[in-house]
């Protein structure tokens, strides 16, 4: 579930049907909540910088509940805490 999204727009894009990158890295790793860093890039430009933080949630229970051992594990292998230094204001 998302929990918080925050996005700080750079520089304008303008719409057309050719794709630009947008590279993604996990910049903390909590109990019960991840933080995900983007960037949104075109011809080497950050156009936008974006951060979302995410909640496992138990469907059946109704309510947020904490990371599991395999989650943890896979964030883990795309986690940068270093890459975090642009905040989102």
């Amino acid at each position: 579930m998302v929990a918080r999204h925050e996005i700080d727009y750079l520089r304008p894009l303008v719409h057309r049907h050719t794709p630009i990158d947008i590279e993604l890295w996990v910049t903390k790793i909590g109990a019960a909540a991840t933080t995900i860093g983007y960037e949104m890039i075109d011809g080497g430009t950050v156009h936008a910088r974006a951060r979302t933080v995410i909640v496992p949630y138990d469907l059946e229970k109704e309510r947020p509940r904490r990371l599991s051992v395999v989650e943890r594990s896979f964030l883990e292998r795309y986690f940068d805490d270093a890459t975090d230094t642009a905040p989102v204001r």
